[in-house]
């Protein structure tokens, strides 16, 4: 495996129509509310690399606003939420086509390791992650569970795609 070491800074963006309802929009770690479970789980996985957090709601503009905001800074963006197949799900659709690259084995590895807690209800995940200008970005359902699950994975690659991804491998 070939990949740097090198210090990486991490953006979260929560994707939720009700919280968004709750509190509003959201800007800063300081300010993750207590009722966002998977943003909490994946600063608690990254703290010290964590830069920013975003709650914004399900919709297209919003979500792309805040991830081309949040990868001026950061190399990773990892969202929660808006994966499903709700209509009002929004996350893949706002972000697939603004991938320079998609990385197809996060999502096949995700359902994978899905399929062995929840059976054929995996088949229901649009997990997905692609590359932006150099940043790798993370689309992860909003489960706490399932958020738990990619960051299994995020962690035991990360460093690897960055390297990839920035041109260093």
């Amino acid at each position: 495996m070939h990949e740097r070491e090198f210090d990486y800074k991490v953006a979260i963006i929560t994707v939720s129509t009700s919280r968004f309802n709750k509190y509003g929009s959201i800007m800063g770690i300081k300010n993750i509310p207590e009722d966002d479970e998977s943003g909490m789980a994946i600063f608690e996985a990254f703290k010290g690399s964590v830069l920013d957090y975003r709650l914004v709601s399900d919709d297209l503009i919003q979500i792309r606003s805040a991830v081309f905001d949040v990868l001026r800074s950061a190399d990773v963006c990892i969202i929660t939420g808006g994966t499903g197949l709700n209509p009002k799900d929004l996350t893949i659709e706002a972000l697939e086509d603004l991938f320079d690259k998609k990385i197809d084995g996060f999502g096949e590895i995700f359902r994978m390791q899905s399929f062995k807690e929840v059976g054929y209800s995996a088949i229901l995940s649009r997990a997905t992650a692609g590359i932006i200008n150099g940043r790798v970005v993370f689309c992860l359902p909003g489960s706490k569970k399932a958020v738990q699950l990619g960051l299994e994975i995020i962690k035991a690659s990360l460093k690897h795609i960055l390297s990839h991804a920035k041109g260093l491998a």
